[in-house]
This record gives C-alpha cells, sequence and structure tokens, in this order.
C-alpha cells in the first residue's frame, strides 16, 4: 500500500465495517461544555498546568512574544498563562459572545469526561471517516474534499473554516468569513448532514496512546494543499500527547445503539450434543468439532403390563424426547479489515 501525499490515507483504500452508531451533527460548543463544568465543576487539564497554547497572532499583547516559550515542533503556538476555555487568548479574553463556537483548549480526558456526563463517548477513528466520507468511500468516488476534487478558496469557502491564501500566520484574509473558530453549521454539511467534519477545529478520537493520541479533520490554521500546517483532507489526520490544550483543538460525541439480544433453542440427544466449535484457519479451511455436554436423559418404565398411554401426534413420542435450552444467539460479522 501508498500513502496519499495529501489525503494521508492508504492507496488503495482499505474496506472495513463499522458498526452503526450515532454521531453530534457538529463539535460540541462552549455553551454545551459550560453546562457541564456547571453541573460538574470539572476543572479542564489547561486551568490545572495553568497556561494553554494560543496562536502568536491572536495574542492581545504582541510584546510578550519576545519573552514567551513556544511548541518546539510548531513555533507559531505560544505557551499562554491562564489561558483555557473561558479565555481562549488568554488574561483578558472571554468566551462571551463565541458561545456557539467549538470549545477549545480542552485535552483528550476533557473530552472524554464531557462525553461521559452526556452518556456518549468520544468517536472511533473508521467511525469518524465513515460519517466525514459520507458515502464517497472508493475506490470510485472517493474524494480528497467534502466538496469534491476542487483544491481552490473559492469553492472551500463555502464547505469549510480554513486559513485561505494569505501568509501563516499574520496573514489571513479571512475568505470564508472567519479568521479564527466560526460558529457550528456556519458552513454546508456533507451529505449526511454533518457540519465542520473539515475545518474549523481538529477532533479528538478514540483511542490511542496517551503520548500519542489522535486528532482527526484539520483545523482553521490548515491549507488546501498542505504548503503550511496540514492539508484539509478528508484523511487529515494528526497525532498530540494526551494533555496537549490549544486553540485549535476540539472534539465531539458518539453513541452505539443499544443492541437487541436474539435467542434460539438448543435442543440435546445423541446426535446433538450441543454447541459446535469451528476452527478456521489462515487458508480459510474449516474444522468442526464438538463439546460433549451431559445428556438429559429421559427414563421410561418398560413394563409391559402398563396401561399404553394414547398417542398424540401433536407431541413427541417418549423416545423422540429432547432437552432443550434457551441460549443467547451469537452474532456473525464477516470483514476483510484483516
Amino acid at each position: 500500500e501508498e500513502e496519499h501525499p495529501l489525503d494521508g490515507g492508504a492507496v488503495p483504500p482499505r474496506v472495513v465495517r463499522v458498526e452503526p452508531f450515532f454521531i453530534d451533527i457538529a463539535p460540541v460548543t462552549n455553551k454545551d461544555y459550560g453546562k457541564f463544568v456547571r453541573a460538574t465543576y470539572y476543572e479542564t487539564e489547561a486551568e490545572k498546568f495553568g497556561w494553554s497554547f494560543v496562536l502568536s497572532s491572536f495574542l492581545p499583547n504582541a510584546s510578550s512574544l519576545e519573552t514567551a516559550e513556544v511548541d518546539p515542533e510548531a513555533e507559531d503556538w505560544v505557551a499562554t498563562d491562564k489561558a483555557y476555555w473561558r479565555n481562549p487568548e488568554g488574561p483578558g479574553t472571554s468566551y462571551k459572545y463565541r458561545e456557539n463556537h467549538p470549545v477549545v483548549h480542552v485535552s483528550h480526558r476533557d473530552a472524554a469526561e464531557y462525553c461521559k456526563w452526556v452518556g456518549k463517548r468520544l468517536p472511533g477513528e473508521r467511525e469518524w471517516e465513515a460519517a466525514a466520507r459520507a458515502g464517497h468511500y472508493g475506490p470510485n468516488n472517493r474524494t480528497l474534499f467534502v466538496w469534491g476534487e476542487e483544491q481552490n478558496v473559492s469553492v472551500a469557502k463555502d464547505y469549510a473554516n480554513l486559513w485561505g491564501e494569505g501568509s501563516f500566520p499574520w496573514e489571513n484574509r479571512a475568505e470564508d468569513g472567519w479568521r479564527g473558530t466560526s460558529p457550528v453549521k456556519s458552513f454546508k454539511s456533507n451529505a449526511f448532514g454533518l457540519y465542520d467534519m473539515t475545518g474549523n477545529v481538529w477532533e479528538w478520537m478514540r483511542g490511542g496512546k496517551h503520548k500519542s493520541r489522535i486528532v482527526r479533520g484539520a483545523s482553521y490554521v490548515d491549507s488546501l494543499d498542505g504548503s503550511f500546517n496540514h492539508a484539509a483532507t478528508l484523511g487529515a489526520r494528526a497525532t498530540l500527547h494526551g494533555t496537549t490544550t490549544t486553540g485549535n483543538v476540539g472534539f465531539r460525541c458518539v453513541k452505539s445503539p443499544r443492541r437487541r439480544v436474539e435467542h434460539h433453542w438448543v435442543y440435546e440427544n445423541e446426535s446433538d450434543s450441543g454447541s459446535q466449535l469451528v476452527l478456521e484457519d489462515a487458508d480459510g479451511h474449516r474444522q468442526f468439532s464438538q463439546y460433549n455436554q451431559p445428556q438429559r436423559k429421559i427414563e421410561t418404565d418398560d413394563d409391559e403390563f402398563e396401561e399404553e398411554e394414547d398417542y398424540d401426534p401433536t407431541k413427541p413420542r417418549p423416545d423422540e424426547r429432547r432437552g432443550r435450552k434457551k441460549v443467547v444467539k451469537p452474532r456473525t460479522l464477516t470483514s476483510d479489515e484483516l
């Protein structure tokens, strides 16, 4: 397999099975997260650490750049004291009038705790990509972007909040109407009715290792062609330390539907001794074996003088009776993931 230079995904794409799930149509907003904090008195990791990363061009006091500490892997992001979700750019700034913007400065744990509070969870990476591609999985209809293959700002500005054609990080021409985060649902949705699957903020994914948590979707600092930062395609993917908090990472939640449990009857007799174990090797050859389970023997009296019972054709004869039990029907899945 090869890797697409922009998409980041495998070429040719792999076909995998994704179980049904519900997904939020937009990222979690400041208003949503505020309800969680007020109800639980939760303190985010940015508040505990006392700082978070802010884009250098967004700092209220430009003179602080002279002594500020920056991310060694992304020098345009400045470690800003007392920056967190309520003060997105640090002291003197506020999330007010941005209640419908995606919440930012949240770590992986901060996001997972919110999802748990609402009875949901973070999305798996395959779940997220299945929702983002909205039926355009390939190989014949796979596209780079939500809107298709057109790689120009004039088309992208209607679908995603990206940096645009200006020089990063000091010149943002706001072709899409926004220089930072934008209110959710400000742009056109994809074919599944989901908003901001590309751009606005990166989104935390479920799984990964603590030092290498996965984010998907790109953000408002990314470009179409990858000339700076990431290429904001449907396959855009990055990894961050689980405690990272920054002004361009948020999240959305998903939920698995409750599965219906099906039952069936298992009979026991001489020819059917119970459950069957099927072993399949790497070449697809199957070997069948059976567990020997104890039989339910029905004792009969062979006394020839006993009065013979009337035969009922709707009921099995005594010698045909079999014990049976109700068991959960196993769920069988097929996939070419492996």
